[in-house]
């Protein structure tokens, strides 16, 4: 009874020396576990992790048995560990940091690239023109690999293809794509609405679930979308298949109407209505002002 009424006094007395720091601190910790754990399940890095955390309960357990020999060896073995790790799991870490900085959130804290909506117009007739371009190259059965370039700079897999500066139009696309042209096996790079460069080369997935029916551009262009926010449309060299991939994922199997409505959804820059037509009211006051005298001058 004595200590259970010691332990209750004891809740009691931290619940009252309990600050609101306390409790960022413990929602902060909670969250990078939350966040390390999400990020093992869904890596490769998951069957690593276990092994760490089995260390780390092994030690645990040495610690508490006083197995001195066993204690010491990992306990020197741990001292290297955080190296190990950053090492072994490098293109893991690599690829976290990136999509933390791709987060939509950072990119408008620090100003990062955005769409321009004055590119509106520029972005449909190249989404228009993709789309019509990407239903011919699916009825011939031609290769292509399309790449549209957003908040990520890519001048790193511009830098690895031939520059171009050419509007995005369904033939000068069949002409780059075409079986036996010298750019016709890299990827098409689309900036502003603008072609800038073709023949690139994308960086491969790792990803071990994909099917068997899918190649080397279905694995670049998802590689693509897994290192970078870009948006990229794959045409199948052997089925015709047209695909999309964003952020990871792959979505087959589209139609032309079906690919217009995700990349208009996508890429096209909204129109922002609201501030084309806000006008600050001393601006139209002046407006009115400047107006009334030149018209005062007329008179007179």
């Amino acid at each position: 009874m004595y200590a259970a009424n010691e332990f209750f006094n004891n809740v009691v007395s931290n619940l009252r020396t309990f600050r609101l720091r306390d409790l960022i601190d413990i929602l902060v910790i909670s969250f990078v576990f939350y966040e390390i754990f999400q990020f093992a399940r869904k890596s490769r890095a998951g069957q690593l992790v276990r092994g760490v955390v089995l260390l780390i309960v092994s030690f645990a357990l040495a610690y508490l048995l006083e197995l001195r020999t066993v204690r010491w060896v990992l306990n020197n073995f741990l001292q290297i560990g955080f190296i190990a790790a950053v090492v072994l799991f490098q293109p893991e870490l690599r690829r976290a940091l990136e999509r933390l900085g791709q987060n939509t959130n950072w990119a408008g804290m620090f100003n990062l690239r955005r769409s321009d909506p004055s590119l509106r117009g520029v972005w449909q007739n190249a989404v228009v023109a993709i789309c019509d371009a990407a239903e011919q190259l699916s009825d011939t059965r031609t290769g292509a690999l399309m790449v549209f370039e957003r908040n990520n700079n890519l001048d790193e897999i511009i830098r690895t293809g031939t520059p171009l500066s050419a509007n995005v139009i369904p033939e000068m696309l069949g002409t780059i794509f075409y079986e036996g042209t010298p750019l016709h096996d890299g990827a098409v790079i689309i900036r502003d609405g603008r072609i800038v460069a073709a023949g690139c080369v994308l960086p491969l997935s790792n990803n071990l679930e994909m099917g068997k029916d899918m190649g080397t551009r279905h694995r670049a262009g998802l590689g693509m979308s897994e290192n970078s926010d870009a948006i990229v449309v794959v045409v199948s060299e052997e089925t015709g298949i047209i695909s999309m991939a964003k952020n990871g994922v792959l979505i087959r199997r589209l139609d032309r109407q079906n690919l217009f409505n995700l990349l208009q959804e996508e890429i096209i820059p909204p129109e922002d209505e609201a501030e084309q037509k806000k006008e600050a009211p001393w601006a139209k006051w002046f407006k009115k002002g400047g107006d009334g005298k030149h018209a005062a001058e007329q008179k007179a």
